[in-house]
């Protein structure tokens, strides 16, 4: 790699060297790490999956280890505007030299082994992470758990989220078969947390994780149990049944769905053992510091949600119709051709008094959609419906309408969204911890 190359550079020609590729396996991964020292032995970790919800509840882990005074790393998946979110630590991304560097050296290695590109960032992370000194690491899978390319990690405790149908050509047609795979990063004498909560998909995870020898094995509908759910003054707050007794509790991640994430994260901390334990007193100031760019995220008369496949959608339909929201509510849609877009209208449509159907300009040519079935199928669903195939023209409808305008399908578009408004999402992000 060119010590000459720019930032923009770099990561356009990182993105380009390898596409949409998708190699599932570890062989490459351990490859790399090998011949880089092991970085990723250095610290512990905290592994989470699940098909949706795991933004969510890596963000709370992070908030809840930093709230102990830890220096606590953070990898995610995609980034919404910037590449640099997806590696950060304390909540704050990677500068672009460090970046540029930890991928110059990793270069020679990778092109020998034929690594793709989620590969090279996974372990551009580890390294960073290893020589920054951080204290716990918490890291997200890409796509599915066995064959993800996190999987080499030895973790503290090892989280699925939940499951749904996404990502079916690699990872299987049905909910048994995704959950076989992401229930793959369980391991050996390690801790399981399972937030699934439909009890068949959770028990077929338990299942999955006694067979890899994962022990304790924790099912959170099954320990923690929330009820008295209420949306109100910016927060998701609720009363919860927990190990540590009753308690109210309250997030700023905002929706019912919202809850069941924020247990999955208290679960996951209760599992490490005592090392990590918070008090409950303590819990409401940890979670006070938990912020997720892109999820039911407020500016102005916009709201963010990265939502791209139909329980998400779901998800934020619900949260529009539980919270007061000033109509009408338009929503700018933008979905990759291999989500369910047309389960995503139907969830969405309820809520909806006007649909603008849209292509995000950083979706992969490869993976964009056909506009023209998904606007015919939201006009069939009885609701007033604006086709703009160019980005900045819908942006421009969306802008002048009254209401409240919704941008979502994909985190391209809310991220190409954000860059045509001029909006950073991490200012929202980076608030640290409160004393």
């Amino acid at each position: 790699m060119a010590l000459d190359l720019t930032y923009r550079e770099t990561i356009e020609r990182l993105f380009e060297k390898t596409g949409s590729k998708v190699v599932p396996g570890l062989e490459r991964t351990e490859k790399l790490l090998d011949a880089l020292g092991d970085p990723h032995r250095r610290y512990p970790s905290f592994h989470v999956a699940g098909t949706n919800g795991k933004g969510s509840t890596v963000a709370t882990l992070d908030a809840l280890l930093r709230f102990g005074g830890r220096r606590v790393g953070r990898y995610t998946s995609p980034h919404i505007v910037d590449f640099r979110e997806r590696i950060a630590i304390d909540g704050v991304p990677i500068p672009e030299e460090a970046l540029l560097e930890l991928l110059r050296r990793i270069e020679p290695i990778a092109e020998s082994v034929e690594a793709t590109f989620f590969e090279i960032t996974t372990v551009a992370a580890m390294i960073y992470f290893a020589e920054a000194n951080v204290d716990v690491a918490v890291m997200e899978t890409g796509l599915g758990g066995a064959l993800d390319s996190t999987n080499v990690l030895d973790p503290v405790v090892a989280t699925v989220t939940n499951i749904s149908l996404d990502h079916t050509e690699y990872l299987g047609t049905t909910l048994q078969s995704i959950a076989d795979e992401k229930g793959g990063i369980f391991k050996f004498g390690r801790p399981a947390v399972i937030g699934e909560p439909r009890l068949d998909i959770a028990k077929r995870l338990a299942e999955r994780a006694a067979v890899r020898g994962a022990t304790p094995i924790s099912i959170v509908r099954s320990d923690w149990r929330a009820w008295s759910v209420s949306l109100a003054g910016g927060m998701t707050s609720f009363t919860a049944a927990t190990p540590l007794g009753r308690t109210r509790l309250s997030t700023p991640l905002l929706g019912e769905h919202q809850v069941r994430n924020t247990l999955t994260a208290l679960a996951t901390i209760h599992a490490a053992g005592p090392e990590y334990a918070i008090k409950k007193e303590n819990i409401n100031r940890a979670l006070s510091s938990v912020s997720l760019p892109g999820r039911f995220q407020r500016i102005r008369d916009w709201i963010f949600d990265v939502a791209h496949n139909a329980a998400g959608a779901r998800a934020l339909a619900e949260t529009l119709a539980a919270r007061p929201t000033p109509p009408p509510v338009t929503i700018v849609l933008g979905v990759l051709k291999d989500k369910d877009w047309y389960g995503m209208i139907e969830a969405l449509a309820p809520v909806a008094n006007h649909f603008i159907i849209t292509n995000p300009p950083s979706a992969p040519p490869e993976r964009a959609w056909d506009p023209l079935p998904a606007a015919a199928h939201a006009n069939a669903c009885k609701v007033p419906v604006s086709l703009d195939l160019d980005f900045g023209v819908a942006m421009e409808r969306a802008a002048s309408l009254p209401g409240t305008k919704v941008v979502c399908g994909s985190f391209h578009t809310v991220g190409d969204a954000m860059a045509v408004l001029g909006i950073d999402p991490a200012v929202r992000a980076s608030r640290g911890v409160r004393d």
